[in-house]
């Protein structure tokens, strides 16, 4: 259709609003400083390890109401996860050094590596038993870590062009073995961490074991989407789901969903999910009205996850489709009676997704009144409090818009009004995730009203309300469109569709710079355009 653009896709990355454990930062420093100097005393001490005091023991992260066996699981991670970072970035040193011949520091890199290599594996064999198929990779490293010493000491003692060129790609290819050894060695170890974790949760009847078990997993979300992928194929996912299928747990329900959200931004999580029919248990949730708000919260992030436009993977929507109806009813429930913003916004970010894969979810908001629901929380600040609130709650009117009842409906609730009051948001910091997110507002509220004008009643309206004025600010100022081409095109578009309606609502200037020309010369003259300071 001239003039019509396609909407940017609402995403919601569920799993970034989990925040880190607060940890004081001298604290933080002092153990840090434990792992990087301990390498002097192994290499004067023979792979013998320091000792550490009993009541030092997961000093790291200390969290109220965990017991000293959850202080030893959390301190096998985070322990295991600092030694493997100190590891990778002395592995990463050496190709760098390699590339550049500098062999006193590929060297001394690859003792340091080799002795941080054997404190790891001694450390974490004293705290744990080591599974039979985790020793074999031992093994083979310390071998390797080993011969990468001695081969880089060889280079020290000669200038033979020769002989060094062959030594570095020989270097380069054991280095490369030892890279892939350690990674898969460390994979090893944190699914054996994983699966005692897995094993509270399965066996334990204690909601606070079970809660301290989820915990620990959940901090271990937030390391990556790698431990993610090793955290569902363990089978988390599935045992979260039996927590949340039982009376019993319900007041963990919330909890196992926050972790489950965070281990679906990864494909292995929402098959898991799909295998153990997670989203019937999510829409139990979502409609059982003796949950809490917490736990339809929850399940709402969770849906807004597995509907990401980020995934590549479709396969799961096909059980989604079954439940649809209940899921999409229940989120507009939840975003009606939100008591926060961000209730409302994984309310309304999983609806913003929905409405992108299939046009009966749009059907089913209209019937729902959801254009009332929406433009009503618009004017309650306690429910929609931040432009990704507003990101989510335009995205879903402009996926509406294509609906031919929903222009009555706008002009009914006075939304062309609020449109425009988007049109104009504005970041209130530097934050730059808050000014994409004010960009987007911008060029979805641009997209709506030139959908919505289609309607020559939402056309006029727009007009009386001095839509075009507003318009024609947005395509000739860049700091009043966050200097965004997406804007810009944008409300070009919206300003052509009012003007195919009501030609005389443009002036003859106007309409020769913005109206006349092929939409990408006045793009090009827009978007080059100095404003004027006088």
């Amino acid at each position: 259709m001239p003039g019509e653009i396609e909407v940017e896709k609402s995403v919601y990355p569920v799993h970034t609003r989990m925040q880190s454990l607060q940890v004081d930062s001298v604290q933080r420093w002092m153990e840090d400083l434990r792992h990087m100097t301990e390498v002097e005393c192994m290499c004067v001490l023979q792979a013998k390890p320091i000792g550490v005091e009993e009541d030092t023991q997961g000093e790291l992260i200390v969290t109220s109401g965990i017991g000293a066996g959850d202080h030893v699981a959390r301190n096998n991670l985070q322990t295991l996860l600092r030694r493997a970072l100190v590891v990778s970035t002395e592995l990463g040193k050496m190709f760098q050094r390699l590339e550049k011949g500098r062999w006193q520091r590929v060297h001394s890199t690859a003792v340091r590596a080799n002795c941080h290599v054997r404190s790891l594996i001694h450390e974490y064999s004293a705290a744990r038993s080591t599974p039979p198929e985790m020793q074999k990779y031992e093994k083979s490293l310390l071998e390797k870590c080993l011969e990468l010493t001695h081969i880089t000491e060889r280079c020290l003692h000669t200038n033979d062009e020769f002989f060094l060129k062959s030594m570095r790609e020989a270097i380069h290819e054991i280095l490369t073995d030892v890279s892939d050894s350690f990674s898969n060695m460390i994979d090893m170890a944190l699914a054996n961490e994983i699966q005692v974790l897995i094993k509270q949760i399965e066996s334990s009847d204690s909601v606070h074991t079970i809660g301290s078990a989820i915990s620990n997993l959940l901090s271990l979300t937030q390391d990556g989407p790698q431990l993610c992928s090793i955290i569902a194929k363990e089978g988390a996912v599935v045992a979260l789901f039996k927590i949340c299928r039982q009376d019993r747990f319900r007041d963990l329900y919330a909890h196992a969903l926050r972790t489950v959200a965070s281990i679906c931004c990864v494909e292995e999580g929402i098959n898991q999910l799909d295998k153990v029919d997670g989203i019937l248990c999510l829409a139990d949730i979502l409609t059982d009205d003796s949950s809490v708000e917490a736990a339809r919260a929850e399940a709402a992030a969770v849906v807004a996850q597995i509907t990401s436009p980020h995934h590549t993977s479709t396969q799961h929507l096909a059980s989604f489709l079954e439940s649809m109806h209940d899921i999409v009813t229940a989120l507009i429930k939840l975003c009606e009676s939100a008591s926060c913003g961000e209730v409302f916004l994984l309310a309304s970010a999983a609806l913003a997704n929905i409405t992108f894969f299939d046009s009966m979810a749009c059907e089913i908001l209209l019937q729902l009144n959801a254009i009332h629901i929406l433009l009503q929380a618009c004017k309650d600040r306690q429910r929609v409090d931040t432009p990704y609130s507003k990101d989510q709650v335009v995205t879903i009117l402009a996926n509406l818009s294509v609906l031919e009842p929903c222009a009555p409906e706008v002009l009914q609730e006075q939304g062309i009004e609020r449109l425009l009051l988007l049109l104009g948001e504005k970041p209130s910091s530097p934050n730059p995730s808050e000014g994409a997110a004010c960009e987007r507002v911008q060029q979805k509220a641009a997209v709506t009203l030139a959908r919505l004008s289609r309607d020559p009643d939402v056309a006029q309206t727009a007009i009386h309300l001095k839509a075009v004025p507003h318009l024609i600010e947005l395509c000739r100022s860049p700091t009043e469109r966050n200097n965004s081409d997406s804007v810009l095109v944008a409300c070009l578009a919206a300003l052509r569709r009012l003007a195919a309606g009501c030609p005389d609502s443009i002036e003859a200037a106007d309409y020769q710079q913005l109206i006349k020309p092929r939409l990408v010369d006045s793009f090009l003259l827009c978007s080059n355009m100095e404003e004027s300071f006088v």
